[in-house]
């Protein structure tokens, strides 16, 4: 009985441990974004197109080794072909015109043939490596693509997650500075010393707080399930942040702390200039499909007929052996090749097309997201004086207010101008963490591997 007992709580205990090791799991940004790189479908789908595209590499490359195919074949004859060869042939005295219908063959026949095809030379081949290759470059790059859009994600969602943390500690300080003040204001009334009416417009104060606390919550519930999805774990999985609002530096933000970037930092323009490498050996490729293809083909077998079946396998089979090459010459396709051409050249002027609009795009962007920062920017540090300001008249009205000096409805409303001020304070600072997210993205800066 003592062994089962120990046994149960042993196994609660290692229950209660694995339970309480999974609620404590917490991430900083940078653990989220690693593990989301690592874990998300759409990354593991990239990854595959990665494999595919290293398997058509190597499916290319077996084209230019030697191919080698084995055949054995049975036939048996019901009707045997028929000859009609001149009668005198085997018979001098045959009348002429006379014809002999011969069988042509034998009942049973079977065949065991090896053939070997070898390229010797396809101008196509070599082009076609060269393009695989850029090929499996161009899903490299698009995992990274990938990893970019997922790092964009939940860098986002977990400043969404940062700023209502904020939110909800403010949130709780003024809930209970305004508690505070009903109890007292509550006490006066019942003593005489101020109307009901008081009374009334702080409770009215305090539940507008209390429903605007639990919807913040409930977004905050929200933010979380939206991080887990952006990072590929199960929206039952409990998870915490690490990181705190206040660790980021808003100061590097300032346009002056910027960092120079280049084309060639956005994955985008990387693509196309593999896209342009692909459509260039495509070019190629169509051109050299005027060149002829030179083949080197071998065979070795053995043959034989019987007229019983059972002879194919009691008497001696015949062996035979060729060795040869052959050349394939295109002469004329009806200007197929001519037109693919065409197709390819226009193709690679389209990219060249692309890489002038895309350079604009990326010009507009920075600029964009550098003029959106500075003034998400600016207006934060507006929003932060005046959320210290109404602060300020906070304290004052309520000192004059117990002083006797001042009126509820003036206490009233200066904490519905803080609670306002506050609002558009992390309104304003979620503005300038994304805008921040916007331009390290614009300049390819967001997530490098």
């Amino acid at each position: 009985m003592k062994t089962k007992l120990k046994s149960s709580l042993l196994t609660f205990s290692i229950l209660l441990t694995s339970v309480v090791a999974r609620a404590q799991q917490s991430y900083t940004l940078k653990e989220a974004i690693d593990y989301a790189v690592k874990n998300h479908s759409n990354v593991k789908t990239a990854q595959l197109d990665v494999l595919n595209a290293s398997a058509k590499v190597n499916e290319i490359k077996a084209m230019g080794l030697p191919q080698v195919n084995a055949n054995i074949g049975y036939t048996n004859n019901l009707i045997i072909q028929r000859v009609f060869i001149p009668a005198r042939t085997f018979d001098p005295n045959a009348k002429e015109g006379d014809v002999v219908a011969a069988e042509f063959g034998v009942r049973n026949s079977g065949s065991a043939v090896a053939s070997l095809s070898q390229l010797l030379f396809d101008g196509s081949y070599t082009l076609g490596l060269k393009a695989a290759d850029v090929y499996k470059e161009l899903s490299a790059k698009s995992l990274t693509q990938t990893k970019q859009q997922i790092a964009e994600n939940v860098t986002k969602a977990y400043y969404g997650i940062l700023v209502n943390e904020e939110r909800l500690e403010i949130l709780r300080l003024n809930i209970g500075r305004l508690d505070s003040l009903f109890n007292q204001t509550k006490a006066l009334n019942q003593q005489g010393f101020v109307e009901k009416l008081d009374v009334q417009r702080l409770e009215v104060q305090k539940n507008n707080l209390s429903i605007e606390y639990k919807n913040v919550e409930r977004l905050q519930e929200l933010s979380y399930n939206l991080l887990k999805f952006q990072m590929g774990l199960p929206l039952t999985e409990p998870v915490a942040v690490t990181d705190k609002l206040s660790s980021v530096n808003l100061n590097e933000f300032l346009p002056e702390n910027e960092t120079p970037f280049q084309y060639g930092d956005r994955i985008e323009y990387s693509m196309l200039q593999t896209q342009d490498r692909l459509a260039q050996l495509d070019l190629k490729n169509q051109k050299a499909g005027y060149l002829p293809k030179v083949y080197l083909t071998s065979t070795y077998g053995y043959s034989t007929g019987r007229p019983q079946f059972g002879d194919l396998i009691t008497k001696p089979w015949f062996n035979a052996a060729t060795l040869g090459f052959s050349i394939q010459v295109p002469i004329f396709d009806g200007f197929s090749k001519k037109y693919k051409i065409i197709q390819a050249a226009n193709a690679v002027q389209k990219i060249k097309e692309n890489f002038n609009f895309l350079q604009n795009s990326i010009d507009l962007q920075v600029k964009q997201g550098q003029i959106t920062l500075k003034n998400a920017y600016e207006t934060l540090q507006e929003q932060k004086h005046n959320m210290d300001l109404a602060k300020e008249v906070v304290r004052v009205t309520k000192i004059k207010y117990e002083q006797g000096v001042g009126t509820n409805l003036e206490l009233v409303n200066a904490e519905s101008s803080y609670k306002e001020a506050q609002n558009n304070y992390f309104a304003t600072l979620y503005n300038v963490l994304i805008a921040k997210v916007d331009l390290d993205k614009a300049k390819g800066k967001l997530y490098v591997e």
